[in-house]
């Protein structure tokens, strides 16, 4: 397989990841509710994306797999670019 068949293979998985999370949660990230934290969609975001790292950094497989972890930070940042567009 190419490299070009593996990132377009990758990128199809983090779109279907993506709109699953989204239909399962709403669109909270992008539109969060403010029921207990309170801030924009990109800062919210961004502490997401903290969390995650700091999940990654940590490297206990009982909280989380790295795979995860990484397959969710790229949907977060992904949903980053879309606030930050907006």
């Amino acid at each position: 397989m190419t490299s070009e068949k593996k990132i377009k293979d990758t990128i199809k998985m983090i779109e279907k990841l993506l709109i699953s999370k989204n239909k399962q949660y709403g669109n909270s990230a992008l539109e969060p509710l403010g029921i207990f934290a309170n801030g924009s969609a990109e800062e919210l975001i961004r502490v997401r994306i903290d969390d995650k790292l700091n999940r990654l950094l940590q490297g206990d497989e009982s909280i989380e797999r790295d795979t995860d972890v990484i397959l969710d930070l790229i949907g977060y940042l992904v949903l980053l670019l879309i606030s930050m567009e907006e």
